[in-house]
């Protein structure tokens, strides 16, 4: 056997103990608690939603494994949100703490059925914080515990019944090594003291709130940057909100009802006199992008909402620019704002070689967005202060402050080094 074939991973195929049943009653449920209990050490979880498929981001399926409390499929439709059992694990789960991977992903579906861990371990983000270079599931089972992992079910429609064997063997092994990956990250973070930083993430997590709703989500649609007249806003805004209505109405993907790249094209196809009253005239309009036959399928709906948007008033039509509290673009600042833009070059360049030096992707160092702010404010009390307000953690505070408080004082941008140096914490400024 040569080094090369010692040094390929072993196929995860299926789980040690053999794939369970489905938990799908109630006495099965309670069996599975029962188990779980009798189990010790930390919880490993894991969620399956029809991401793509339905409207809802509901989960329909639910993996659990436990040292000795064996691993646990749990199908969450036949119970629904609030049921006695889920608040039954729920309080099972607040006696130890919970393992997930890329845990805000999955913690929104939870709570939906009552699940609120306490103490939380996100083997995803904890790898970040170690510095390694890949952290999705499958290549940290690879890299750390020498195994891989198929992830060829990762985007089927776990809304299906009932649910393929293959499905539920690769979700079963989602879960099956998390307790052993979890120590494995662990004792990373502790060679590299970083355990403290871990644990201050972890616990916002837990405890940041839902986000408020969005201003203005239709703005968001794909496409918008080439829409500049107000009636075809009117057009991207009504056909939106239809499609949301009826997506929620349905439980579909808004996406599959008609694609964002559609709504652009309608609305960017409306001028002073153009009507759409028919099939034919919208086939005509979607077919230079790929016509799919489900578009049409609502396509009353679609033609009702663009003849809304047509009879609007001027006065009623939505501006060109939506409310935002958003910062002026940072090209703008370089013109117009030359100090604020030299504080932001330095904080950017010094962040960069912070986070290279600590082994860390410079987002987990510190929100760009944070950086922005605070070199836009200026703040006239202490950096950390508002750092803080803003929802930097104590670890990310004591870190960045000072070469925050340096970069303020700045009064000359840095202009070679800029562009290429700060290249990552620019790819969120678009955004």
């Amino acid at each position: 056997m040569t080094d090369e074939e010692e040094k390929l991973p072993t196929p995860l195929l299926a789980p040690a103990q053999g794939l369970p049943d489905v938990v799908d009653t109630e006495e099965l449920f309670e069996k599975a608690l029962k188990s779980l209990a009798q189990g010790t050490g930390p919880f490993a979880l894991d969620a399956e939603r029809a991401s793509g498929y339905k409207f809802s981001a509901r989960a329909y399926l639910i993996q659990i494994a436990r040292d000795g409390g064996g691993l646990h499929l749990i199908d969450p439709i036949p119970f629904g949100p609030g049921h006695r059992l889920f608040s039954e694990l729920n309080n099972l789960l607040a006696t130890n703490e919970v393992i997930l991977h890329a845990s805000t992903q999955d913690l929104p579906c939870l709570r939906e059925l009552g699940i609120h861990p306490v103490k939380l371990f996100d083997t995803e983000l904890g790898g970040r914080l170690a510095g390694l270079p890949r952290v999705g599931l499958g290549p940290l089972l690879e890299s750390l515990l020498g195994v891989s992992l198929a992830k060829e079910h990762s985007a089927v429609d776990w809304s299906t019944r009932p649910l393929p064997t293959d499905w539920l063997n690769y979700a079963a092994l989602d879960v099956e090594l998390l307790v052993e990956l979890r120590d494995e990250v662990d004792a990373l973070l502790e060679a590299a003291g970083k355990t403290q930083w871990a644990e201050q993430e972890f616990a916002a997590i837990l405890n940041t709130p839902p986000p408020p709703p969005r201003v203005d989500p239709w703005r968001r649609t794909s496409g918008m940057h080439h829409i500049k007249k107000r009636r075809q806003l009117a057009v991207v805004k009504s056909l939106w909100e239809s499609r949301i209505s009826l997506a929620a109405e349905l439980d579909i993907a808004p996406g599959r009802l008609l694609s964002d790249t559609a709504i652009s094209a309608i609305a960017l196809s409306i001028g002073d006199d153009t009507k759409i009253e028919s099939k034919k005239a919208l086939e005509k309009i979607l077919r230079p992008i790929g016509l799919r036959p489900r578009w049409l399928e609502h396509h009353i709906r679609w033609i009702s909402s663009i003849a809304t948007a047509q009879n609007l008033a001027e006065e009623e039509l939505p501006p060109v620019r939506g409310e935002s509290d958003a910062l002026p673009p940072v090209k703008v600042w370089r013109e117009k704002y030359p100090l604020r833009y030299a504080a932001l070059t330095h904080a950017k360049e010094n962040l960069l070689l912070r986070s290279q030096e600590l082994a860390l992707p410079l987002e987990n160092l510190i929100s760009p967005e944070y950086v922005r702010r605070i070199c836009w404010s200026n703040p006239t009390g202490s950096v950390d202060a508002a750092l803080s307000t803003l929802g930097a953690r104590r670890w990310q505070i004591g870190i960045v402050t000072p070469i925050l408080e340096a970069a303020l004082l700045e009064t000359e941008p840095i202009v070679v080094q800029e562009q290429a140096s700060s290249e990552e914490i620019d790819k969120s400024e678009e955004g």
